[in-house]
């Protein structure tokens, strides 16, 4: 009995299969790269979920300056801040890859997590993780090198570390995103790529999508 019990706990939840049974699925968008998916100001009715792609959220200043707050794939969920009240956008998502997303009215998020508690469980783990990678990245922002902060931004993209298989050739993202991400230069971050290329971390040819290899965790675990 203790074993299975033990299993079950270490079994992902699988959040795909929930919201499909939960008759979520129903609600589907389907995005183009580089198609917006809503923007900073615009009414927050829905958290969404990303089945398939990837997501960029950003947020720009009165000034127009354009901030990268996260890099989202498979299995994350977004637009969250409506379940607080907040009742407009913060920011703006926007699709990097051909992207399939689950969009969840309010109202009906708000039941599931109240009657499904494995489902609370997976958005809970969700959030905090999400907490988590905020903190570091500010922490990597505060006291990390630009080549480290790059390195540890492809690793991410590359989904280095997750249960699943990380994937080892990214999705087409432009330098100048990574540069948003990073907060540095286009010509820094192109410097740092050509770099990481002559040493044997990643593998492209004069424009991104590029294979990550895991010898560029190297980078981020250097004094």
């Amino acid at each position: 009995m203790e074993r299975r019990r033990a299993t079950a706990r270490h079994t992902p939840f699988n959040a795909q299969a929930f919201l499909d049974s939960a008759g979520i699925a129903k609600a589907v968008a389907r995005y183009a790269r580089d198609e917006t998916i809503f923007v900073q100001g615009d009414g927050c009715r829905h958290v969404m979920y990303i089945r398939t792609g990837g997501v960029k959220l950003s947020v720009r200043s009165k000034r127009g300056r354009e901030a990268v707050v996260a890099m989202l794939g498979p299995g994350d969920f977004f637009g969250e801040e409506c379940l607080a009240g907040q009742p407009i956008r913060i920011g703006s998502a926007t699709a990097i890859t051909p992207s399939v997303i689950l969009l969840i009215d309010k109202a009906r998020m708000v039941r599931l997590l109240h009657e499904q508690r494995a489902m609370s469980d997976r958005f809970i783990a969700h959030m905090l993780t999400r907490n988590v990678r905020i903190e570091e990245d500010l922490i990597d922002q505060l006291f990390n090198s630009t080549e480290k902060r790059l390195a540890r931004a492809l690793l991410q993209l590359a989904r280095y570390g997750k249960r699943d298989n990380p994937i080892r050739v990214m999705p087409r993202i432009s330098q100048e995103t990574l540069a948003s991400m990073v907060g540095t230069t286009r010509s820094r971050v192109n410097f740092f790529l050509n770099r990481f290329k002559r040493l044997g971390f990643i593998d492209y040819q004069g424009d991104l999508p590029l294979t990550i290899k895991s010898s560029l965790l190297s980078v981020v675990l250097r004094e």
